[in-house]
């Protein structure tokens, strides 16, 4: 058994040149047993080439690794990770929807099986009792596109878990029984959080460590013992969670302060001027008879629990639910929402920036340059030809004006970071000009740097359009919104505004604080 003062990773001098750059240089790291350890810094900083390097994906240029207090030889071999009790778990899970939980969970083994001499009563009877170790509500026989995103992080967790586990058994060693955990609450409701930090506590409580890797700070806070902040490829620093600030984190990410930002600077007189969109009796899934107003160059966000509607509205208004019923009017016009497409919305004037930016708004295996330019095709026909030249003048500006990086317009797309990939977006939609902008969780897996210019362009936004922004981060209401509406259960029941706009307030409001529906404002 590893010794617990004895470092169960250590890593000393680690660097990688890609191209004369330096991704890493000099990085040291070291993780003790049975602790979370947080992996912090902004996009770009280094995290991802670490991680592969632990992987065996990619070679280091120097650097030493020790595992368990034994010197491990790098370049680690493809698959050799497994031998040394680590195991990972990336935003995307790696799980396949329309298997089973049991399929998921036993994929290897069923693989190197003969199918028709497996045991599917066996596997299932296993992957409950895998699930009972870690007191995790799982259907073993349920297909994973129908069970809850946070069943999915979790599902994905035990498989690794056990991998570990297994790995352990055949190799007779204890190995450094560690979980790597890649951004694995980017796509979860807040609310959900808690429960993955309750398996990854059970999971160190039996002497494995957990590798957390996180742009999220309120979460980085809570669930980790110690964080390692890397900055542009470099050890910046190391700390105890417990005793640093979230302001001293930050500036160990970015390398100064980050500016303060109060929720003063806010549009106050946005709620006065002159209605931009009115929308009646909004009615789709958990949304009951909703009704407000939107108001020239104010950003309304919206707040609520999982499943009180909240992020339904953004959808809605863009035609983007089908179903979805009640009226919309735009200057003089009025429209039934059921009659409503994205098509229709753009010639209202809006945009939606949605918070599945991979899936849902962009196209992954297209250029930057070809994303950017989606929106404004017609632009640049000239009969049936399209003029290219003029196509990448705007591309460039565009890249310049929002910072989006690398600035290579010919880049696939879904290689930038999340970051670049959300200010790729938010430039898309900006250069149309919307009257009214739609966001919801716009700086979900996002860096903290990214996540400034983001808002600073929601900000600067609000001289030529309106914004809604649906978000479960009540912090970035606080910080951005003029109004925030609370959703509870299907009914908007409350507006709070200017000094009243507090993560604690809002907080309260959501867990049902108030219950009559709100007139429309």
């Amino acid at each position: 058994m590893t010794n617990p003062t004895t470092p169960l990773v250590r890593i000393r001098g680690l660097t990688k040149i890609f191209g004369g750059q330096r991704a890493l240089d000099g990085v040291d790291l070291t993780i003790m047993p049975g602790e979370v350890h947080g992996l912090l810094g902004e996009n770009g900083s280094g995290k991802s080439t670490l991680i592969k390097i632990l992987s065996g994906f990619h070679v280091p240029d120097e650097g030493t690794l020790e595992v368990a207090g034994r010197d491990v030889p790098l370049p680690l071999l493809p698959g050799q990770h497994r031998s040394l009790g680590f195991e990972f778990v990336h935003q995307d899970l790696g799980l396949v929807p329309s298997l089973s939980v049991t399929e998921n969970l036993m994929l290897g083994e069923i693989a190197a099986s003969r199918k028709a001499a497996y045991s599917w009563r066996a596997a299932r009877e296993r992957a409950a009792k895998m699930f009972a170790r870690y007191d995790v509500d799982i259907d073993p026989d349920a297909t994973v596109e129908r069970i809850r995103p946070v069943d999915r992080a979790m599902l994905a967790i035990v498989r690794a878990v056990e991998s570990i586990r297994d790995g352990a058994a055949a190799s007779g060693e204890a190995g450094a029984n560690m979980l790597v955990l890649d951004e694995p609450t980017v796509f979860l409701p807040k609310q959900e959080v808690g429960q993955l930090f309750t398996l990854v506590k059970r999971i160190t409580a039996d002497g494995s460590s957990v590798l957390f890797v996180s742009h999220d700070l309120d979460e980085v806070r809570e669930i980790t013992d110690r964080v390692t902040v890397l900055r542009d490829g470099r050890t910046s620093g190391s700390a105890v969670t417990s005793e640093t600030t979230g302001r001293e984190l930050v500036t160990m990410i970015i390398g100064r302060e980050l500016a303060e930002h109060p929720h003063e600077t806010a549009n106050t007189t946005a709620v006065g001027r002159d209605v931009v969109l009115s929308v009646r009796g909004l009615s789709h899934g958990p949304l009951q008879d909703v009704s407000f107003d939107l108001h020239e160059g104010e950003v309304l966000g919206f707040a609520g629990l999982v499943g009180s509607g909240y992020e339904e509205v953004v959808y809605s208004l863009f035609g983007a639910s089908p179903g979805a019923t009640g009226t919309i009017s735009a200057g003089d016009r009025t429209i039934d929402v059921a009659h409503l497409t994205p098509r229709r919305a753009m010639s209202l004037g809006m945009a939606l920036v949605p918070g599945d930016r991979k899936n849902a708004g962009s196209v992954g295996t297209l250029s930057l340059g070809e994303n950017m330019n989606l929106t404004v095709l017609d632009r640049y026909f000239r009969g049936w030809r399209l003029r290219h030249g003029k196509m990448r003048d705007n591309v460039r500006q565009l890249i310049g004006e929002f910072d989006v990086r690398p600035a290579v317009p010919e880049l696939e797309y879904g290689s930038l970071s999340g970051g670049n990939q959300q200010k790729a977006l938010m430039a898309k939609w900006q250069q149309i000009q919307p009257k009214v902008l739609l966001l919801h969780e716009p700086t979900q897996g996002v860096d903290v740097g990214a996540r400034q210019q983001i808002f600073d362009m929601i900000r600067g936004s609000t001289a030529t359009s309106a914004t809604i922004c649906a978000s479960s981060e009540y912090e970035q209401l606080e910080t951005i919104c003029d109004r925030v509406g609370i959703f509870v259960r299907g009914r908007l029941v409350t507006f709070v505004t200017g000094a009243d706009i507090t993560k604690a307030r809002i907080a309260d409001l959501c867990h049902g604080q108030a219950s009559a529906p709100v007139a429309a404002s």
